[in-house]
Order: structure tokens, then C-alpha cells, then sequence
């Protein structure tokens, strides 16, 4: 299968391969828990995420970036007002653009061809991903928006981390680098372009030691098998009973204990 922009996302490219979000659906991150039902519903196009106000804003920077914003606003109308102007919180989406693009230094790492695709063998299955900006002589780099960059997430067991281990983002990394090193074949090292969606957006360019990713990529073979033996139909899901597709396809039988009612990362 020839993955293209158009296809990237069918799933029948799901199916076929491996990518860093759907491994996160299957097995979750620090601080977020993974659903396998979910997770195969969503592969086979039985389920997709809402798009909320906050996933649309981090989108439609993302889509600036792209250089798709007409598109993006074509194909999402509900972010614009009855006389085509923007709603109160894609202003503040372009407030983090026009931040972004002040400074020369992040500008640098975003510099480079958009949305190139990759795909590869890593630990005996296929994988794809998509690298927001690619220089191909001194990084790759991904674009993230979020809440707060120094923002510190509390985890059980855990304790105190960042965003990015909070969300995976370092699994992702580690992912992509292992992709582009197959494609390009020489090793890029991988940064994060971060902005927030703060009153006064803040903007970072965040790194990685080898060895934070080559520990990474590590943790993601276990779990290899398992994900394998449910794309494929050998192993039935477990359902996480929390997750919005487990709300809405939950089928009452019996009552549960109140201990039940925490349930752990």
C-alpha cells in the first residue's frame, strides 16, 4: 500500500500499519490510559475523537503551517461567525501563529518540507508517520500547541512530569527518528516546537538526548505482540470503561463494587 495525504488516514492504512497515535490508543502514555476496544473501533473507522474547541485550535495552527488553511476552514465552518469572521477562539489560534512567527529561531526549525511521509519495519511490523517539518540535513520537528509549557502533570506512582512524558510525546520521537533514519538513512535528531494557548502564548524549542529516545523506543517492543495478535483478529480487547467509546457502548450486567470506581493509569 503507497500511503499518500489523501489515504493516510483510511482504515486501510490503519490496518496495515502501525503509527505513534494508535499505538497510544492501544497501550496509553504516562498519564493517559490506553482503551483496546477503542482503539480497534477507531482503526476500522467505527469511532472517531470529537473534535473539541481545543484539538481544532491546536489544528488549525497546525494547518497554517501546512500551508492548508483555506482548506481547514472549508472543512470545519463551525470556527467561523455568520459574517465570516473568526470566533473568539480561532483569534486567539492566529495570536499563537503571528507569536511563532515573530521569532527567527523557531521559525529555523519549522522550516523545512511539510508533512513528509515515512514508513518502515520496527520490531517486525510496519509503521508510518507523518513529520510536520523535515530538514533533511539537521532535524526533524514536530508542532505541538498546547495548555502550558511548564505546566507539570501529577501521576500516581509517578509523581511530577512533563507534558511530554505526561502525553508520550517522547514514544513519539523516538518513533519518528527510527522512521526517518530508514528513509534517509543517516540518524536527525528530534525537537519539539512548542506554543500554548495562554492569554500571552509562550514558545519553546524542546530537545532530546540519543538516549532519551533510544530508552523510549525500548518500552514500545513489549507491547508489540499484543497490538499485532488485535489488528489481526487472535485476541479479543479489553474494554478500559472509561473512555467516551466505552460510555457509549457500555452494556450493563451486574453492579460493581464502589472500590472499582478509581481506576489507575
Amino acid at each position: 500500500m503507497i500511503l499518500t495525504p489523501e489515504n493516510y488516514f483510511s482504515p486501510e492504512a490503519m490496518t496495515k500499519y502501525f503509527s505513534v497515535s494508535q499505538y497510544k490508543d492501544f497501550v496509553g502514555t504516562m498519564g493517559q490510559r490506553g482503551c483496546e476496544a477503542m482503539a480497534l473501533a477507531k482503526m476500522r473507522g467505527e469511532w472517531k475523537m470529537e473534535m473539541t474547541v481545543p484539538l481544532l485550535v491546536g489544528s488549525y495552527v497546525d494547518a497554517h503551517f501546512e500551508g492548508t488553511l483555506d482548506i481547514f476552514k472549508a472543512q470545519h465552518p463551525e470556527i467561523l461567525k455568520t459574517n465570516g469572521g473568526l470566533k473568539s477562539d480561532y483569534v486567539q489560534a492566529d495570536d499563537i501563529i503571528n507569536r511563532i512567527e515573530r521569532d527567527d529561531y523557531m521559525m529555523k526549525y519549522l522550516s523545512g518540507e511539510k508533512q513528509v511521509i515515512f514508513t518502515g519495519e520496527i520490531f517486525g511490523v510496519p509503521w508510518k508517520c507523518k513529520v510536520d517539518s523535515l530538514d533533511r540535513a539537521r532535524y526533524i520537528t514536530d508542532l505541538k500547541v498546547m495548555r502550558g509549557i511548564r505546566e507539570s502533570h501529577w501521576v500516581k506512582d509517578q509523581g511530577y512530569m512533563s507534558f511530554v512524558e505526561y502525553w508520550g510525546y517522547d514514544i513519539q520521537g523516538a518513533v519518528y527518528q527510527k522512521l526517518v533514519t530508514m528513509g534517509l538513512g543517516k540518524s536527525l535528531p528530534f525537537f519539539i516546537a512548542a506554543a500554548t494557548k495562554e492569554r500571552v502564548p509562550d514558545i519553546a524549542i524542546i530537545g532530546f538526548t540519543q538516549y532519551d529516545l533510544d530508552s523510549m523506543l525500548s518500552t514500545v517492543a513489549p507491547n508489540i505482540q499484543r497490538i499485532k495478535d488485535l489488528k489481526e483478529g487472535k485476541a479479543d480487547p479489553d474494554r478500559c470503561e472509561a473512555c467516551d467509546y466505552c460510555k457509549t457502548t457500555k452494556v450493563l450486567t451486574k453492579p460493581i463494587h464502589y472500590s472499582e470506581l478509581i481506576l489507575d493509569i
